[in-house]
């Protein structure tokens, strides 16, 4: 199995999994969710990665995740599940129960806190993939495995049978574009080729998509990577030049957290603000309920054009 096996491409935001203020599972704000993204025209959706806080879900609940994404999407879009553990045999477990909901494939990332070695994770995967039969991402996501896995290690992994794309979450730019370079004969490279230098990247080598924490830009988004694949060079710059203005006034540098708050919580009151589907976070994750700090990711929204000044903030019910 490899890239050819699979169909992912475009825009896939990561799927944030709303909770209710108690801290249950909010499953009928999930399905208003995948209708938002369905009816914004997004290729997929990658759900219980790191924006979906899986570490604080119980085992039965990311498997209620999973269902209720594979049957709400009902196949209007591509579903990959993470399914990151600390074991391979646990990441397997969740993986083949993913599969059997009805999803397109599987994501996992090297296991928390262990940061192996590169052998150990080239095994990782091998396991993984002995124990799942079916579609499997590889995530690279260093600051929650310890583990960058840089284009040698990518390579690699490019050849464990059943790894058919990597999410690459490097910080380090040019190794991201060097992995593309490297592997993307043999699986589908998502990165960051939403900007300036993506679309460089994608002109003149190629690459597959956008992993995005959620998508605050909606439409655009997906409409870059058809404007890509169209030809229509000038309209996919103007949003690539949107997108380098907006993040950096949000983000910290790498993307890996939130200016005014953890990832998945300012993600969450950014969606809010725009009367997205996002629900609460859950512990040990905390709301971003600061009002300078909501006041000032508000003004960045008005200023960029995605909220209109005299628009009512929404907050969470």
């Amino acid at each position: 199995m490899n890239r050819d096996d699979v169909d992912w491409q475009g825009y896939f935001p990561a799927f944030v999994t709303p909770f209710t203020a108690d801290g249950d599972l909010d499953l009928d704000t999930l399905a208003a969710l995948v209708d938002h993204y369905v009816a914004e025209g997004m290729h997929g959706i990658v759900v219980n990665g790191t924006c979906g806080e899986w570490f604080s879900q119980t085992d039965d609940e990311r498997r209620q995740v999973a269902e209720a994404a594979a049957a709400q999407a009902a196949g209007r879009l591509r579903v990959i599940v993470g399914c990151t553990a600390y074991t391979a045999e646990q990441s397997a477990e969740l993986g083949r129960h993913a599969l059997a909901s009805g999803v397109d494939g599987v994501l996992v990332s090297p296991p928390p806190y262990a940061k192996l070695f590169a052998p150990e994770v080239v095994a990782f995967y091998e396991e993984i993939s002995a124990l799942v039969d079916g579609p499997l991402t590889v995530y690279n996501w260093p600051w929650g495995s310890g583990v960058d896995i840089d284009t040698e290690l990518a390579d690699r992994l490019a050849d464990v049978p059943n790894v058919v794309a990597i999410k690459d979450s490097t910080p380090d730019a040019d190794q991201f574009f060097a992995t593309s370079r490297r592997v993307r004969d043999r699986v589908r490279v998502f990165g960051p080729y939403l900007g300036e230098r993506g679309l460089e990247e994608l002109t003149t080598h190629g690459g597959d998509g956008t992993v995005g924490g959620g998508s605050l830009f909606g439409r655009p988004d997906p409409q870059y990577w058809e404007d890509v694949w169209a030809g229509d060079i000038d309209a996919a710059r103007a949003h690539a030049v949107r997108s380098d203005r907006l993040f950096p006034q949000l983000w910290l540098p790498g993307g890996w957290a939130g200016k005014y708050g953890a990832y998945q919580s300012q993600l969450k009151a950014l969606m809010h603000m725009l009367g997205q589907p996002a629900g609460h976070v859950r512990r040990p994750r905390l709301p971003v309920t600061d009002p300078a700090a909501l006041a000032e990711m508000r003004a960045v929204l008005v200023r960029e054009g995605l909220l209109a000044a005299d628009e009512r903030q929404d907050q969470p019910a």
